[in-house]
Order: C-alpha cells, then structure tokens, then sequence
C-alpha cells in the first residue's frame, strides 16, 4: 500500500467522519415540525434520491453490472440493509430521547467496536498481524472508555423524574449502534460487486456506490414506513404545511450530508487495503463523534452543564482523539 495513497484514504475518511457526524444539525432548525415529519423527508433524500443519483451520475452500465452480480449477494448485501435500517430508526429515537452529544456517544461507540470487529476477525482471508491487533484492541479499548466518559457527563440532563427516560434513551443507543455497525458489514460482503464494477472500468471513488445503492433500499423502506406510521397515530402530516421552505430544506440537508459521508468513506477505504474497511470504519465512527460533540458544545447544549460534566466530556473527547490516532497506527503497521 503506497503511503500517498494511504494518505487521501484517511482524508477521504475524515471528510466523512465531518459529513456524518453533522448531518444531524439541520433538524435543530425546524419549526413547528415533529420528529417523524423532518425524519421522512431526510430519509427519502438520504436512502432512496441521493444514492441513485450518485449511482447513476457515477458509474456506467450499472444494470449490467447487477445482471452479472451473484443474485445471493445481492440478496445479502439488502438483508445488511434491513439490519441497518433498524438501526437508523433506533438512531434517530435516541439522539432524541438524550440529545445531540451524547446519542452520537453512544451509538457510535458501539458502532464502532462492532463494525470493525466482525470484518476484521470473520470477514478477512487473514488475521493481521499480532501488533495490529493489539493497538487494534488497546485502541477500541480507549474508544470505549472515551463514550463511557461522554455518557457519564450527559447525566446532568437527568433530573429525578427524567431518570427512566434518560436509561431508556442509553438503552436504545446501544441498541443502535450494534444494528448500525450492520451497513459496514454490508459493505464488506458487497466487495465482489465493487470489485466486478471495478473490472468493467468504473473508477475506484465511485465503484462503491453500487453497494451504498443495495444497502439503503431497506433503510428507505425501514424509516418511511416507521416514520409513515407515526405521522398517521400522532395525526401529524397537517404539520407539513407549517414552516414547509425552511423545514424542507433542513430535511434535505441532512440527506445530503448523510450520503455525501458514505460516498466519501466508500472512496477512502479503498485507497487503504484489505482491512481498510475494519480501520476506516473505527476512524470514521472516532471523528463523528468528535464532530458531533463540538457541535454540541457550538450550540448551546452544554451551555449550563456543571463544570464536572463539562470536565467529563473533554476527557472523553480526548480519549476519542487518543483512539483514532492508535487505529491509524494500527493500520499502518501492518
């Protein structure tokens, strides 16, 4: 693996990491909507227009090419999606229930040691070698403490009514990050269907699309028909008349940003080998929870946090940064 190319394979996956851990902040500007409102109109953007567009703008003889793929991994490749699916809706409910800042904690905390262990010990043809996986395993291990961290200063929010809530919040998170961790999965068993896009001509940047595409056909049927069956039970699709410019707009971008991290992670892995995938996706996971949590603070959401809290949370922020910087390490030494 040449180091240039090594090189704008992390960038790829830290502009991701930026895309990800964000696209959230556009919902903090809706008015006069509910959640499933603003969810529906990202969830058509995110899962159904954008990774079509991007497939068909990008990559030439797409039929052909899913003619030719294997039907069963394909087939697969969308069960992946179906998984993932259950943990977008789960993502959305709990960045709800606990907030910005400590949801993307959470979630993507667990995201992270599942979705990178499961393609690096059962996905590969091999193990890395033994120092690999030990700054791999000490560097998950600092991720962890780093979300606990993040957690524990989120307890703030609670108030002694609220405690249920707040643990049931935590509860769906982790719960969201286990189903969520199932797209990288999904991307690792859909590599023979980049690889034949590959081998027809379709440059590398945009060979993933083709899975990115198989992958949210269940998330898009998973959210719009939960997000569906809320507007109908809460009576809130007259609520799309209100504020209707902003509130779309704000929707949409959250789609776009959404995709536009998966487009760019799918580009960035490539560029980083075999186990690019395990790595990539631990960093990628490190950098939207940094991103996430800084935007946290830039909005106000810390603004009356006991000094203590606010102590905890850089801790876990640093322990985060200390993670990511030893995953990168983990990759290069192999």
């Amino acid at each position: 693996m040449q180091a240039e190319t090594a090189y704008s394979g992390w960038i790829y996956v830290l502009a991701a990491g930026l895309c990800q851990g964000s696209f959230m902040l556009p919902m903090k500007c809706t008015k006069a909507w509910a959640w499933e409102n603003t969810w529906l109109v990202f969830a058509v953007t995110a899962y159904l227009i954008c990774p079509w567009l991007f497939v068909f703008a990008t990559v030439p003889g797409v039929t052909a090419i899913y003619s030719d793929a294997s039907p069963g991994r394909i087939a697969l490749v969308i069960g992946m999606g179906f998984l993932w699916g259950l943990g977008a809706l789960t993502f959305g409910l709990g960045v709800d229930a606990i907030g910005f800042s400590i949801g993307f904690a959470v979630i993507l905390g667990v995201a992270a040691c599942s979705g990178t262990l499961v393609p690096l010990l059962f996905l590969n043809p091999q193990l890395p070698d033994k120092v690999s996986l030990l700054i791999t395993g000490l560097s998950l291990s600092v991720m962890l403490g780093g979300v606990a961290m993040c957690s524990v200063a989120g307890h703030w929010r609670e108030s002694p009514n609220e405690q249920r809530n707040y643990r049931t919040g935590v509860l769906i998170c982790v719960a969201a990050g286990l189903l969520s961790s199932c797209g990288n999965v999904g991307f690792v068993l859909g590599q023979p269907i980049i690889d034949l896009a590959r081998r027809r001509g379709v440059d590398a940047n945009f060979a993933p699309n083709v899975v990115w595409a198989l992958l949210t056909i269940s998330l898009f049927l998973c959210n719009v028909g939960y997000t569906n069956y809320r507007l109908s039970r809460n009576r809130t699709y007259v609520l799309f008349r209100r504020k209707w410019g902003m509130n779309l707009a704000s929707g949409v971008t959250m789609g776009v940003l959404w995709m536009l991290g998966f487009a760019f992670y799918g580009a960035g892995v490539s560029r980083l080998g075999e186990l690019g995938p395990s790595f990539g996706w631990s960093v990628l996971m490190s950098v939207m929870v940094l991103t996430a949590n800084l935007l946290g603070i830039r909005t106000g959401e810390w603004q009356n946090a006991p000094r203590p809290s606010k102590q905890k949370l850089w801790i876990g922020m640093a322990l985060l940064s200390f993670a990511l910087f030893g995953l990168g390490a983990a990759n290069q030494s192999r």
